[in-house]
């Protein structure tokens, strides 16, 4: 019912930005809440912030929480994390994920998964 794609992912240096987007393809966007996740390499998948439908609430992580911004833009069926002030601990392969509620992305029980894209922080 819901196809994502993320994209955006390169190689930065340590301070500086990126913004990730994550497309979905399928009707009813806006109903489903959004979340964005990261798994570096030997680690578990993690928890980084979630959005619902309409875009007016947000959630996010601690490890993130003053860096990382989650914004929607419905019309376009995208889902955006902007990343300010990369450190090296963020490399990771970062991904989208859609459920029917807020409570299924926090928990990380989404529906719908992207297959991802690769961020590179270097010092």
């Amino acid at each position: 019912q819901l196809q994502l794609v993320e994209s955006g992912g390169r190689l930065v240096q340590a301070g500086g930005s990126l913004r990730l987007s994550c497309v979905a393809s399928g009707r009813a966007f806006s109903s489903y809440a959004m979340g964005w996740f990261r798994q570096a390499p030997g680690k578990d998948n993690e928890f980084l912030g979630a959005t619902i439908g309409s875009g007016s609430s947000t959630y996010y992580a601690d490890s993130v929480k003053g860096r990382f911004t989650i914004s929607r833009d419905n019309a376009k069926n995208t889902v955006y994390l902007q990343m300010n002030n990369l450190k090296r601990e963020d490399t990771a392969v970062y991904y989208c994920a859609a459920a029917r509620n807020l409570h299924s992305v926090v928990v990380n029980t989404t529906d719908y998964w992207g297959q991802g894209t690769q961020v590179s922080v270097s010092s």
